[in-house]
């Protein structure tokens, strides 16, 4: 099997085995604080700052006005709390001043934000403008590390390698399809090989069988 039927045949498997989600209703602006929330914290805690945030403060020039500490509370369980509160009022400020109160939707002006790297500009074109790009956090990083769809040692070079391999028509469900899977199955310890649906394909999985092998 050569590495285009390998892709096809991991985003085919993924597609059959999750549904894709929505986060934020696709706006633009609510994804965008919601992956800057999302940094270093879980799913879940994710959910509930996002919508304790949005609860009290509805409009980006709600939350561009607002002193930081009054948003702590709120986005409190996703942790850094302090940092992130500084980062999201720093983030609507300038899409106020420079931008019109508009989230843009190209790599270029989204990398001028505050704090907000590739991955998260990425989340955004993706979730937020249903644009085609490679959002690469730790799942995606593992996951395609462990098929052997790349051999890279960050999040960075595995972004660049992907785009080389993966068809466009793949990218804006290659994220979340491996989010998903790396919560689920593929996860950091103790993966769940057992229910695995890419076992004959997954180089990781081969070797600890070798190795069972010859003990």
């Amino acid at each position: 099997m050569n590495l285009d039927q390998r892709i096809d045949l991991v985003m085919e498997s993924l597609m059959q085995k999750y549904d894709l989600r929505v986060f934020e209703g696709g706006d633009p602006y609510r994804v965008l604080i919601r992956t800057i929330l999302s940094q270093r914290t879980r799913d879940e805690n994710t959910d509930l700052a996002t919508a304790q945030l949005f609860s009290q403060y509805h409009t980006i020039d709600e939350i561009a006005s607002a002193d930081p500490t009054k948003l702590e509370p709120l986005i409190r369980p996703a942790g850094f709390y302090r940092v992130k509160a500084q980062r999201i009022v720093e983030v609507s400020k300038k899409l106020l001043d420079e931008f019109k109160g508009q989230v843009p939707d190209d790599i270029k002006n989204l990398l001028k934000l505050p704090g907000v790297g590739r991955k998260t500009a990425n989340c955004v074109l993706v979730y937020g403008f249903q644009k085609p790009a490679i959002p690469v956090d730790t799942h995606v990083h593992r996951i395609s590390n462990r098929l052997g769809l790349v051999t890279t040692k960050t999040p960075e070079e595995t972004e660049v390698e992907l785009e080389k391999i993966v068809p466009q028509e793949y990218w804006i469900e290659l994220n979340d399809l491996m989010v998903q899977f790396g919560q689920t199955i593929c996860r950091p310890q103790s993966p769940r090989h057992e229910e695995c649906p890419l076992q004959d394909i997954c180089d990781y999985y081969q070797n600890i069988n070798d190795k069972d092998n010859e003990e």
